[in-house]
């Protein structure tokens, strides 16, 4: 495990909401930073299916498809694993 020290200027409301709220601990960082990573996974999918459509768009053969989804997977199986 790598240890990260974070220094985070927020506005003084949203710093008081977030303690209030139990965000700034390093376990809600962690879950905060897993959900981003998946949220990013899944925005690159839609983003590629989109640009798939599009006309004139990208050409790509099913074994292109077939490795970015396994890329995708990939990544949301290593956060799951972590959040373990």
């Amino acid at each position: 495990m790598i240890e990260l020290e974070l220094k985070l200027s927020l506005p003084d409301q949203l710093a008081d909401q977030a303690k209030a709220a139990g965000l700034l601990t390093s376990e809600a960082i962690e879950r905060l930073v897993r959900e981003a990573i998946r949220k990013a996974a899944a925005q690159r999918l839609i983003d590629y299916g989109k640009r798939l459509r599009e006309p004139g768009g990208p050409e790509i053969t099913e074994a292109e498809l077939e490795s970015e989804l396994k890329a995708v997977r990939a990544e949301l199986r290593e956060a799951r694993a972590r959040r373990s």
